[in-house]
């Protein structure tokens, strides 16, 4: 199974990053994730969806590759940072290259409650938009406290996340059987 990660955080030091990451290297063995860069993305400009620049095609490209999408935003002012909005406007658009794509959601943030208020924006979004994305269901993670989770390298090292997101995971690829 391949997997794309979009990390709504372009923080080089991102506790959501370093929770891709995580899953990248823990579930190596079960399916190929490649984490995605929004950094270079530009705005999303109707003007020129049609004759896009060649960094969108190429974003666009890896997300229609794949078989599922894990996205994995932080929470700001209570939803989704503006460069995940923007990446979403580019999918919607055009080719709409999320169609039936499965997703699942994770964020991690130094709140208690993680990204709680951001994944139900995420939620509405994926449902409502052009995404048309199925979502696994009743598997939220919300890594609040994010940062005493990490070590100094950026590896999660609580044990109890950990062991959460192994069933997370398990649950996902049982469920994307159906669409695989």
């Amino acid at each position: 199974m391949k997997v794309v990660a979009i990390v709504g955080s372009i923080r080089k030091d991102s506790y959501n990053l370093k929770l891709a990451q995580h899953v990248q290297k823990r579930y190596a063995d079960q399916f190929d994730l490649e984490i995605l860069s929004l950094r270079d993305l530009p705005m999303y400009d109707q003007d020129i969806e049609l004759e896009a620049p060649q960094v969108v095609l190429d974003f666009k490209a890896k997300v229609k590759e794949a078989d599922a999408v894990l996205w994995v935003t932080p929470e700001y002012n209570s939803t989704i940072p503006g460069v995940l909005g923007n990446a979403i406007d580019w999918m919607s658009r055009v080719d709409k290259v999320m169609n039936g794509k499965p997703s699942i959601i994770m964020g991690a943030s130094m709140g208690v409650l993680g990204t709680v208020k951001a994944q139900m924006h995420l939620r509405d979004i994926l449902f409502a938009s052009g995404l048309n994305s199925p979502l696994l269901p009743m598997n939220e993670v919300y890594v609040g406290a994010a940062h005493t989770k990490f070590d100094e390298a950026g590896n999660l090292t609580d044990e109890s996340t950990i062991q959460f997101l192994d069933t997370v995971i398990k649950n996902f690829q049982e469920w994307m059987k159906q669409y695989v």
